[in-house]
């Protein structure tokens, strides 16, 4: 996708007159989303050949467009390895996937662990795409002595 594509949905941000990183405009989300097994068929990469016939979910579809056609920012960020990047491309042109990038490389095993200085939010696939819900859960965090 087009760098535009982006900047139409984010604030520019300036410094001493230098523009420095966009921000997010009040309720708008920026969404990593795995590919394999989250979006479509679990493909792994030592069978490449495999990912222009993966079944996409339905959906996962819906729910991603939407949210794209909504303001929010769409990245995927995949295991697929910079080798597969045109035919993931490719993949997503093809069922009219939107989205604004795409992250390649990612560690597989799937212990992630998101450290950032703002607030950052995980929910993980179980097969289906929906809304999104409020649910309270227990979380890691940082000791800092202070317990809440």
């Amino acid at each position: 996708m087009k760098t535009e594509d982006i900047d139409k949905n984010l604030v520019a941000a300036t410094q001493d007159g230098e523009q420095i990183s966009p921000i997010l405009p009040e309720g708008i989300k920026n969404y990593l989303i795995d590919i394999d097994g989250t979006i479509c068929d679990d493909i792994p990469n030592e069978q490449p050949e495999r990912m222009l016939t993966a079944e996409v979910y339905p959906d996962a579809l819906a729910t991603l467009n939407r949210w794209y056609d909504e303001g929010h920012i769409i990245f995927f960020f995949t295991s697929r390895t910079e080798a597969h990047r045109e035919v993931t491309e490719q993949w997503l042109k093809t069922h009219g996937f939107k989205y604004h990038g795409m992250v390649m490389g990612k560690p597989r095993g799937g212990n992630y662990h998101w450290i950032d200085n703002h607030l950052v939010k995980a929910t993980r696939y179980r097969g289906k795409f929906t809304d999104l819900v409020d649910k309270e859960v227990t979380i890691q965090v940082f000791d800092d002595g202070q317990h809440e």
